[in-house]
């Protein structure tokens, strides 16, 4: 259940992206393509958080240090395009229109992200 509930998360915050951000944008058919585009979206987006993200942690912690965690910003940005590139792959209706809009584009999703998560549990509570 807690993992439907981060994907939905993940999603609504895309699509704010997609609101607020000039360069991000899903460009599908009708409403119902747009939902599921921003579903799919967020399974990769979360796949590449999952699996890259820990592992340029690990090999990039130098440049963490170096420049006091704002190097994070550009790792987010670069897991953000790459993203987009895997939604061309498969053909999804999502793009990014370059670094810029992917580094402010990843900073909305993060940001809104975790205020829904402030808001909504990704699990119950067991009492």
């Amino acid at each position: 259940m807690g993992f439907l509930i981060r994907l939905a998360i993940t999603a609504v915050a895309l699509w704010i992206a997609t609101l607020i951000v000039p360069g991000v944008e899903v460009s599908g058919r009708n409403t119902g393509n747009n939902v599921l585009t921003l579903i799919v979206v967020a399974l990769v987006f979360g796949v590449v958080n999952a699996v890259l993200k820990p592992l340029i942690k690990v090999f990039g912690c130098v440049f963490y240090l170096l420049t006091l965690g704002l190097f994070a910003l550009v790792v987010n940005a670069l897991l953000f395009l790459l993203t987009d590139w895997i939604a061309g792959v498969l053909k999804l209706p999502f793009h990014v229109d370059g670094f810029w809009a992917a580094f402010w584009g990843a900073i909305v999703v993060a940001v809104v992200s975790w205020l829904i998560s402030v808001v909504v549990p990704d699990r119950l509570e067991n009492r």
